[in-house]
C-alpha cells in the first residue's frame, strides 16, 4: 500500500513525494515519486546508497556531471558527494541506504 499512497500523494504534490518502505539500524529502503520536471534538491548521503528507477526516467546530477537513469536502470550514489535529481518524464524509484 506504501507505493499506491506514494502516487495518490504525487497526483497534487509540487514536491517529490518520499516514504519509507523499511528500516532498522542497519539499512533503510525509500520509495519516491516524480512528476515530470520535479527535482529533488540538492543533498548527500553519509550512508552506502543505492538509486534504482522502476518506472520513468530520471537525470542524476554530481559534481557538474550528469546521468540519464531509464527505467531498470541503477546506480551506486557516492557518500558524502552532493548531488539532485530530476524527473524527464513521471517517475518512480527506489533508494537502499546502508
Amino acid at each position: 500500500m506504501i507505493i499506491k499512497k506514494v502516487f495518490e500523494q504525487l497526483e497534487t504534490a509540487t514536491q517529490p513525494v518520499a516514504k519509507i518502505i523499511q528500516s532498522n539500524e542497519h539499512f533503510k529502503t525509500l520509495v519516491i515519486g516524480l512528476k515530470k520536471g520535479m527535482i529533488w534538491k540538492e543533498h548527500e548521503t553519509n550512508v552506502p546508497t543505492r538509486l534504482l528507477v522502476t518506472e520513468g526516467s530520471v537525470i542524476y546530477k554530481e559534481n557538474g556531471r550528469s546521468i540519464t537513469l531509464d527505467q531498470y536502470d541503477d546506480l551506486e550514489i557516492p557518500v558524502h558527494v552532493v548531488h539532485t535529481l530530476e524527473a524527464s518524464e513521471d517517475s518512480l524509484c527506489f533508494l537502499v541506504q546502508g
